[in-house]
């Protein structure tokens, strides 16, 4: 069984967490319909993010063989034949598509463009230089507005923005780690040829400017009064939270940079100071943003 939980790769979903941002920002959390469908909408994503990895090990298993420690991946170490892994991936997607007709056509159809989006990574994307990230970013803002769909709220063009620099800094953040955990050029081609192309001086140049970037829109977001938010009146209140979120952004910089973690969920479940930064920043979010008339 546990050779099955590694298949789906459980510890992923916590990527889908994007999808209760709107629940969380559009003052959803107190309504049990709205949180049952976001629930839903998480659960649907699980599936369809699950379903992806399955697909990218397949295609990536000969090159999984070469790394260090995708070696041990089910499919590339033949714990699962590429025949059980096709009907598992087939099965996860007709539960997703089960669960997304309890859920609003928009957000079907911002699911179908996910799948769509993934695997078109899985067999192009991953493939090109820079353009890997963007979609890995694009990924995340869709997972977002999903989740804005699913309930029904409006969602603020700059929480989206946010959500896809802050996503480019973990993706060139992930890169920078790969990189420097294979460490040999020929490794690093057989495994992925693109990483050739990402240098550390490009990687630093690009991490810069994407974290730089989003914290500048998240500073935007909480400024913004053209969305509507039943949270306007005290929202920008959030900016109290900037010096957790610059903690965050340089601390992931400066992990990433000592090779001492491989990447934005390995940093999450593993790094202490990161982790509590983390609670830290939704408990104040959560103070702010549902406390704030007793508060402010």
């Amino acid at each position: 069984m546990s050779i099955y939980l590694r298949l789906l790769r459980p510890a992923d979903w916590i990527k889908n967490l994007f999808v209760f941002a709107a629940l969380a920002f559009g003052d959803g959390i107190r309504d049990a319909h709205k949180d049952l469908l976001a629930l839903l909408a998480f659960a649907a994503f699980c599936l369809t993010s699950s379903a992806g990895y399955i697909l990218n090990d397949f295609l990536d298993r000969e090159r999984d063989r070469q790394h260090p420690r995708k070696k041990d991946r089910p499919i590339a170490s033949g714990a699962i034949t590429p025949q059980t892994a096709a009907v598992i991936f087939v099965v996860l997607l007709l539960a997703a598509a089960a669960i997304s007709f309890y859920l609003p056509v928009g957000f079907r159809l911002t699911l179908l463009g996910y799948l769509v989006l993934t695997i078109a990574y899985s067999l192009i994307f991953k493939y090109r230089v820079i353009l890997d990230v963007l979609v890995i970013a694009v990924l995340f803002v869709l997972r977002a507005l999903a989740g804005a769909q699913a309930i029904d709220v409006p969602v603020s063009s700059w929480l989206m923005v946010c959500t896809f620099m802050l996503c480019l800094f973990l993706g060139f953040g992930k890169r920078r780690c790969e990189i420097a955990m294979i460490g040999d050029t020929t490794a690093i081609r057989r495994h992925r040829p693109t990483l050739v192309r990402y240098t550390p001086d490009l990687l630093t140049h690009l991490l810069s400017t994407s974290g730089g970037i989003a914290i500048i829109t998240f500073l935007l977001y909480t400024l913004d009064t053209t969305t509507h938010s039943p949270f306007m009146a005290h929202k920008q209140h959030l900016v109290y939270t900037l010096p957790l979120v610059v903690y965050g952004i340089f601390r992931y910089a400066m992990l990433i940079e000592l090779g001492e973690t491989t990447g934005p969920t390995d940093l999450v479940v593993r790094d202490r100071p990161f982790l509590i930064t983390i609670v830290l920043w939704v408990l104040m979010t959560i103070g702010i943003l549902y406390l704030g008339p007793q508060v402010f």
